[in-house]
């Protein structure tokens, strides 16, 4: 694992805590020492939960290792089962805690506890956070859930279906488990069990008396969907609904798992169709866009930007290693090769290598961004405390396709309203000390405005990224030129005028250069 400043997964025993943290009467006794019990400020800060994550902490020091470290933990253990009176305990061991070689399995066994004790193997220096979520998951419904009885048949019961994958400290996935079931319900489809968010032991063992499962986060639900699938002979989806088009592919094909006719209306429930097509919105038309998160939300964004945005995709990628085959078959379809790095330096190098005109991302990017000084919207994990708003704001259904395209078209109109303050700033009713609009040319009250240019803060000017050594160069009356040019087609203008004087040998970029640019590529 390579080291950095920031990191888009934590280890796997805190993949372990977002499952644990999700359930209702799960316990984790995490073996640890005193200092990494700072993954509780991940839930109780990010998330602003109203309770403790349900984890005890072995908290041994380092005079503990002399001692009997072993027996440390089964004293927690006993306990954590006395005081919190769990359905089910979870076991393993930190980061830390790893190279000490305790066994958390086999001493909880060994207290012989009247209920089910769930150990887990999470290799920390070799796995990672959401690895840890998706292994935790599968051992505790592997380990709980019950076949249904003899004679049981799903055909004869009302279609119904589980939702697997929500946990907490995930990216809006209590509002998405909402509007994901009120579309099942209208398709006359019962959710049986949401797993593990807000689930209970109970719950998990009726898990295999559905008709399927609906997966709607793959790094998580993946590894127990195919085990039931194997076990139980359970079918589960494979689409994500996160688009308009993705949701209308979601809605076929839980109707055909369900046997069901889908309803004429479900379709037409999304704005962002609507909107999308408006003359107002044609200025979106081949957007250059960068894409980067988890797995799950990259490719469904990608296919979102291209095939209902009108964006085009310069580049796809994840931190996702155990779904890069997946980000690249969709890096395919755009033209692009897929990046697959856990290192935010590589994702920002090849930000400033395509200058896209906005990127969708994670926190990380949302900091690359502001650098850069590009618009950004955040779509995938890991976020933080602003990402989990008060609103209902889901990513999945047609819902959820509105709240894309609001949180996408945000950005880049913020940039358009700044060009046009830029624009006007010379204007006497629109600078700092104007009066008010509705007194009209009446002034009074304002100071004299500045009339001199050198007046006013000089703009921010994008520089030019040299691509060689040979790269042309702006002059500074060229560059305040090209800031008159609006926002949302600067950087086409600036990319065009930059490849013309290659082509003719300019190494200077003047005003006069700028323009035969513009008029040579108007033919």
């Amino acid at each position: 694992m390579q080291l950095t400043l920031w990191t888009y997964e934590g280890p796997p025993h805190i993949g372990a805590m977002r499952i644990a943290t999700a359930m209702l009467d799960v316990h984790y006794v995490l073996h640890a020492p005193q200092g990494d019990t700072y993954a509780d400020l991940l839930f109780t800060m990010i998330e602003r939960r109203a309770r403790r994550p349900p984890v005890t902490y072995t908290t041994f020091q380092a005079r503990d290792l002399g001692g009997d470290t072993a027996q440390l933990f089964k004293d927690a253990v006993a306990k954590a089962n006395d005081r919190f009176s769990p359905e089910a305990i979870l076991v393993g061991s930190s980061c830390t805690a790893e190279l000490i070689q305790d066994d958390p399995g086999g001493l909880a066994l060994a207290l012989q506890l009247p209920i089910p004790v769930v150990p887990l193997e999470l290799p920390a220096y070799q796995r990672k956070e959401n690895w840890g979520a998706a292994e935790t998951l599968y051992q505790l419904v592997r380990r709980v859930a019950e076949a249904p009885p003899a004679g049981f048949s799903r055909k004869d019961q009302k279609p119904s279906c589980n939702i697997l994958g929500p946990s907490a400290l995930g990216f809006r996935h209590r509002d998405d488990v909402k509007e994901i079931t009120q579309l099942l319900e209208k398709l006359g489809i019962d959710v049986r069990v949401v797993a593990p968010l807000d689930a209970t032991v109970a719950d998990l063992k009726e898990i295999p008396r559905a008709t399927f499962n609906v997966v709607l986060y793959p790094e998580i639900a993946n590894t127990t969907a195919l085990w039931l699938e194997r076990q139980f002979d359970q079918p589960f989806t494979k689409t994500v609904p996160i688009g308009v088009g993705a949701t209308r592919d979601f809605v076929k094909e839980v109707a055909a798992l369900a046997g069901v006719n889908v309803p004429l209306h479900i379709e037409n429930e999304s704005h962002s169709v609507w909107y999308s097509r408006s003359v107002d919105s044609t200025y979106l038309t081949g957007k250059r866009v960068f894409i980067f998160g988890d797995a799950t939300h990259a490719v469904a964004a990608a296919r979102f930007a291209s095939q209902e945005m009108g964006f085009e995709v310069v580049g796809l990628g994840t931190y996702s290693r155990e779904f890069a085959r997946e980000v690249r078959e969709a890096a395919k379809l755009y033209g692009v090769e897929a990046l697959i790095t856990d290192d935010y330096l590589a994702v920002e190098k090849q930000v400033a290598d395509l200058h896209p005109e906005l990127i969708l991302g994670t926190q990380m990017e949302r900091h690359i961004a502001k650098r850069h000084g590009i618009p950004c919207a955040v779509i995938s994990s890991p976020v933080h405390v602003q990402d989990f708003p008060a609103r209902y704001s889901p990513q999945m259904g047609f819902e959820g396709a509105n709240v894309l395209f609001d949180s996408w078209v945000h950005p880049l109109m913020m940039g358009l309203e700044e060009h046009l303050l830029g624009m006007f700033r010379d204007d006497f009713e629109f600078h700092d000390e104007a009066a008010p609009s509705h007194l009209g040319t009446i002034r009074s009250q304002a100071k004299s405005h500045p009339t001199n240019e050198g007046d006013f803060p000089e703009q921010i000017v994008m520089p030019a990224v040299a691509t060689s050594s040979n790269e042309a160069q702006w002059t500074q009356e060229a560059a305040k030129e090209l800031q008159k040019i609006p926002f949302f087609v600067r950087g086409k203008a600036k990319r065009n005028t930059e490849k013309f004087a290659t082509e003719q040998g300019v190494s200077t970029i003047t005003v006069e250069t700028l323009y035969d640019a513009k008029a040579h590529y108007s033919r």
